[in-house]
């Protein structure tokens, strides 16, 4: 992997190893489940074993007078809980309180909870919760029809009319199923009440959007909420918005006045705590005969649930992503008897992008380009969306790096032509986009008086190297030894951070960091000039200098001056602190002025054995364009794990639903099948590193998702240069190649 060098200090871009790191690999970080309080009690819900219907009776007779269980819970006696407010700025997919009302809306909703001393007599318990249902035919299926009339995301031109005259034109629709979140750490929360505040240990990616949540379903003020998440097992988005089973542990340790622990488990994860719907994209395409594209129409349909709606913005990319004169993006949704959809690893972009660059690569064959040509010769020069320029966009050094690293010149266009150790080789290729933006955000950096710099922000890190990188940014803006700095996150109960979504915390965090380091070496200096018994007293403050640790006067060496923790220990101060904050990108008063996203192109190759129908996706190269990179480590961490979700979405994952009774039929890690390490390719990741300064001093945006975005298409036009066989619905089954005349 290759990185340009950007003007920053050495620890800005330096591979450094998680700060982290021995706390998780010799068991010492706790996450939400490992914490435990005198009194515990287990929660474990009753779910619902229909899609539809009313809840006629529960009879928790039986369940009541087993051994260790203490209250079942039901509509009847949870308690008040109260709906979130669309107007609050509060973030939740499903608004309807649990236990609320006997309507179920799909299958495995909570219709009871039983809470015991131990998961084992709360499960045997909830097992003899008897419920009776008046059940109604849902309806699962996944051919999706709009309810309504779609909505237009984006519009320029006169697409119809164009693509009706076009010289080469392409109308084809691609699917992408249901898909469910599956992180090792299960969903849980650990609930503490004393009888006038809440202290809750969750697994969220946005633990300030919890607390304002939990704030209103539990009716309380917000200083009687505090949410605790030290470290996450991960989350994909599942993770960002609270679910039913976090209220449900508020709600019954507020009734019982003990601590209650709900901890899903792996068949609820596919019920109850969202999943990527699925999605239906009809594709026109129409370009001259020399290669220019001239109109597109990207028109795409997703599911959603019955009382609750979250857009997949599939149309994220369409709008500036191609130079096209004429252009046309909509929306439309369909309402199923299955559980609400949330947000999965690059939502909307993700299946979006695999449609349109699957479309790409369809029109390069019938124009007879090179997939690559065709993009680099339809490439924007503003965003033709917004009329804006944009702040950088370097795809076609993504496209260009990528092809040369790859060799991909020597690609021989024909089916089936390129062969390799007895086995068939395709190659294709496709592109990547995501959005960056920058969110609010407060923090504190103070200089303790044991020589160390904490940093402390509400914010969290859900496995992405949070932790690591605002490490490596402190060490940056105070000099200090990065072995120096405290990271304190993780608790809403610090300055207000960001969420862990939309790969936007960490270029979130850069300038509020920056101004409470220098807020806090001001205020060292400050203590410096004024102090009764330091050194430096009398001189002004302007005068002085803060270096690697040591405060001195600029005239001087830093090694004249003394060690900051020396001035407080003179001065007897414990601490010295500064406080920063900053708002959001769409503050910015040049905010509609350009625009801003990362890019990205994949290169893949996949090796096909038609003889036993084998196909493998072999060997991958991603470069990606997402500003500065702070660390090359944790960040080529997270594109690798976004091209082993994209191989799981290319061949594997897809939710299956009963269409009997509403319920997910492979809801196990047996039977949902995703890649394990012997389907794992090799991967190389490049980053480009080129700063855009657009939203923050560093010049860094975000890389978690855009690993993902694209890259199913680019393992669809292999297989089609392998095979001959152009797979439109995710994932590509072995059924599909079964039609493949290529042969040996």
């Amino acid at each position: 992997m290759t990185t340009a060098t950007s003007p920053r200090s050495p620890l800005i871009g330096a591979a450094l190893s998680r700060v982290e790191g021995p706390l998780k690999v010799s068991g010492t970080a706790q996450y939400t489940s490992d914490h435990h309080f005198d009194g515990m009690l287990v929660g474990v819900p009753v779910t619902a074993t229909i899609a539809t219907g009313r809840v006629s009776q529960i009879d928790s007779s039986i369940a009541q007078g087993m051994p260790g269980v203490h209250t079942i819970f039901t509509t009847d006696n949870i308690g008040p809980l109260y709906r979130v407010s669309p107007a609050s700025g509060a973030s939740i997919d499903e608004y309807r309180p649990p236990l609320s009302d006997d309507k179920v809306t799909y299958y495995g909703q909570y219709v009871a909870l039983v809470v015991a001393d131990t998961f084992e007599h709360a499960t045997a318990a909830a097992r003899a919760v008897k419920v009776s249902y008046d059940e109604e035919q849902p309806d699962v299926s996944l051919e999706l029809t709009p309810d309504d009339e779609p909505s237009v995301d984006t519009e320029r031109g006169d697409p119809e009319a164009v693509f009706a005259a076009g010289d080469v034109t392409l109308d084809a629709v691609y699917t992408t199923p249901p898909e469910t979140h599956n992180p090792i750490e299960l969903h849980a929360s650990v609930a503490v009440f004393d009888g006038t505040r809440y202290t809750l240990y969750e697994t969220t990616q946005a633990i300030m959007n919890h607390q304002a949540v939990m704030v209103q379903m539990l009716g309380v003020e917000p200083e009687n909420v505090r949410v605790v998440t030290e470290y996450l097992g991960s989350g994909f988005g599942g993770k960002l918005w609270p679910w039913t089973h976090s209220v449900l542990a508020a709600a019954a340790a507020r009734q019982l006045r003990r601590p209650v622990k709900i901890e899903i488990t792996r068949k609820m994860m596919f019920q109850t705590v969202g999943h990527r719907t699925n999605t239906q994209q009809r594709m026109r395409l129409s370009a001259t005969k020399d290669g220019k594209l001239t109109s597109l129409q990207h028109d795409y349909v997703f599911h959603v649930s019955r009382l609750d709606k979250s857009k997949e913005n599939c149309g994220e990319a369409t709008g500036y992503f191609y130079s096209v004169p004429n252009l046309r993006a909509t929306a439309a949704f369909a309402r199923r008897d299955i559980a609400p959809n949330t947000s999965m690893r690059g939502p909307g972009a993700v299946p979006g992008l695999y449609a349109l660059e699957s479309a790409m690569d369809e029109m390069a064959i019938k124009l007879n380009l090179d997939p690559v040509q065709f993009r680099l010769m339809n490439e924007p020069e503003i965003d033709e969306g917004k009329g804006v320029p944009f702040s950088t966009r370097h795809y076609t050094e993504c496209l260009t790096r990528g092809a040369k690293s790859f060799g991909w010149a020597e690609r021989t266009p024909e089916v089936g032509s390129m062969r390799r150790d007895g086995m068939i080789v395709g190659w294709g290729m496709a592109g990547a986009s995501w959005m960056a933006k920058r969110l609010a955000a407060e923090s504190t950096v103070t200089f303790l008086g044991d020589g160390r710099v904490r940093v402390a922000c509400a914010t969290q890190d859900i496995g992405t190297g949070t932790y690591t990188v605002l490490a490596q940014m402190v060490a940056d803006m105070t000099g200090m030894d990065i072995a120096d700095i405290h990271v304190q996150i993780g608790d809403s109960a610090l300055p207000a951070g960001p969420m862990s979504g939309g790969s936007m915390a960490t270029g979130s965090l850069v300038p509020s960091v920056s101004k409470s380091a220098k807020a806090a070496i001001e205020n060292l200096l400050s203590l410096a000039s004024k102090g009764e018994h330091s050194p430096l007293s009398g001189v002004d403050a302007d005068q002085l200098a803060f270096t690697g640790g040591w405060v001195h006067r600029k005239d001087q060496p830093a090694q004249q001056g003394l060690r900051f923790e020396d001035l407080l220990a003179k001065e007897n101060v414990a601490f010295v602190s500064g406080d920063g904050s900053s708002e959001p990108s769409s503050k910015d008063k040049d905010d509609d002025k350009r625009s801003i996203h990362s890019y990205g192109a994949h290169f893949v190759e996949v090796t096909w054995q038609p003889e036993i129908a084998r196909l493998r996706v072999n060997r991958v190269l991603t470069v990606i364009d997402a500003g500065k990179i702070i660390n090359p480590r944790t960040g080529r961490n997270q594109i690798e794990g976004a091209v082993i979700m994209g191989v799981g979405m290319a061949l594997f994952e897809q939710t299956h639903y009963d269409r009997r009774n509403g319920a997910p039929i492979n809801s196990n890690l047996a039977d949902y099948v995703m890649t394990t390490h012997a389907d794992a390719p090799t991967i190389d990741v490049e980053f480009l590193d080129f700063p855009d300064l657009a939203l923050n001093e560093i010049g860094a945006r975000g890389i978690g998702e855009i690993g993902l975005a694209g890259f199913a298409a680019a393992v669809t036009a292999a297989v089609y240069h392998a095979t001959g066989v152009r797979v439109r619905d995710l994932p590509v089954k072995i059924e599909d190649l079964l039609a493949s005349t290529v042969t040996h």
